[in-house]
């Protein structure tokens, strides 16, 4: 439950006393200032079966699609009047009020939802595009590249899901300033239309966050389901009626195009996704040099079947590692220098680092299984359930993003 003070909305004290020590410590603006506009501070907004605090959810002004005032709400809602997912939040508090001592019932909302684009062109469309990024850690290299994409920053909706340990705490102070230097004092152009931030409330599966712990095939199962859980809780939280895209984009990419969004759109593809390599010191010319970093996205192979078949129900198959020889096709592998970077291949599996997703996709029931499905888990696991749910994988060998070196 909300209620309003001036300009802020914030949570009553039914949403529980528990939080407010460390709500002080995460709100997105400071002392009575609203940030900009509208601000949701330490909502606990329960979800079935999924049930998560929110944190914080910063709401844009100007640019917010939502209709100013409750008689508004009650009209038939066109596609180009969606409220941004923080909106639906804030319509509670908006919306609440009595007459004679009776309460009002809130205003209907409709949505057409035939009217939301998902095009190769959607910039001209106006289609919004919801970035999600679990984030563990937080790397300035991922903020500054995000404040460069140039698809236009009203129609970006922002959501992060970070662990409730000693690294999250960190991750959320460092990311809180970012956002504050940025919906506050960074020019317009560059303030995204709502930013959510949610904590998981269950506790990470590994002590360490190291790239190499990460990395270890024991790990492999408990960590991606862990980030299964962790994307899920995310999407279902913040996917509005309004999303054309879902973009789901890792903590530690550090490097793009600035044109990435519509130059993955392009392609009107359901789910599309870059080849992710990585920059280093090259230890034998020691000059600077770059590897495939991500090999989650392949094309299947017999092999790979001939192993799944042996394995008990639960077990996972894993790629990248000499104890599970796939022989797939990994895309990480297929960039040819010189060519067209527009070169589409089609996939079995993806991996997660930059994967642009249509949002009928995740409505229609795709997710991230967090469990073995047909032996495969996370986002591995989602192109195969979103294949049994008739929409196909494809990835683009020769366009290139770049991973953080730790």
């Amino acid at each position: 439950m909300f209620f309003r003070r001036g300009n802020e909305v914030v949570a009553s004290e039914e949403a529980g006393r528990e939080e407010d020590e460390e709500a002080e410590d995460l709100t997105l603006s400071g002392g009575s200032e609203s940030y900009r506009d509208q601000e949701v501070l330490a909502a606990e907004v329960p979800h079935q079966p999924i049930r998560l605090p929110i944190l914080a959810v910063a709401c844009g002004g100007d640019n917010s699609p939502w209709p100013g005032t409750s008689d508004d709400k009650t009209a038939d809602v066109g596609h180009t009047t969606f409220p941004s997912p923080c909106a639906l939040f804030v319509s509670v508090a908006s919306s609440a009020g009595s007459k004679n001592g009776k309460r009002i019932p809130p205003p209907v909302i409709r949505y057409q939802l035939n009217n939301v684009t998902t095009t190769s062109t959607p910039i001209e469309n106006r289609e919004t595009i919801l970035i999600l990024t679990p984030l563990a850690r937080f790397y300035q290299g991922y903020w500054d590249n995000l404040l460069k994409l140039n698809y236009p920053h009203e129609l970006i909706t922002l959501g992060f899901i970070i662990p409730k340990n000693r690294e999250g705490n960190a991750a959320t102070a460092a990311l809180q300033e970012q956002i504050t230097k940025t919906q506050t004092v960074g020019p317009e152009s560059k303030r995204f239309a709502s930013i959510i931030i949610e904590r998981q409330d269950f506790p990470p599966p590994l002590a360490s966050q190291d790239e190499a712990e990460r990395h270890k095939l024991e790990n492999q199962k408990v960590r991606r389901a862990a980030m299964s859980r962790a994307r899920n809780s995310l999407l279902f939280t913040t996917l509005g009626p309004s999303t054309s895209w879902v973009l789901w984009l890792d903590a530690d990419i550090i490097e793009t195009p600035p044109s990435l969004i519509q130059d993955l759109a392009l392609h009107d593809k359901p789910i599309i996704v870059p080849n992710c390599f990585q920059r280093f010191i090259n230890p034998d010319t020691k000059k600077p040099d770059e590897r495939p970093y991500d090999y989650n996205s392949w094309q299947d192979s017999e092999g790979a079947q001939k192993i799944a078949a042996q394995m008990g129900p639960d077990d996972i198959l894993l790629e990248g590692y000499p104890e599970m020889p796939t022989y797939r096709a990994l895309m990480a592998y297929q960039y040819k220098e010189g060519e067209d970077i527009n070169t589409e291949m089609a996939l079995d599996g993806v991996g997660g680092t930059a994967l642009l997703v249509k949002a009928d996709v995740h409505r229609d029931g795709a997710m991230f299984p967090p469990f073995a499905f047909y032996h495969l888990i996370e986002t591995e696991g989602f192109a195969k359930m979103a294949r049994r749910l008739g929409w196909f994988s494809y990835g683009l060998p020769n366009y290139k993003i770049y991973h953080y070196n730790e």
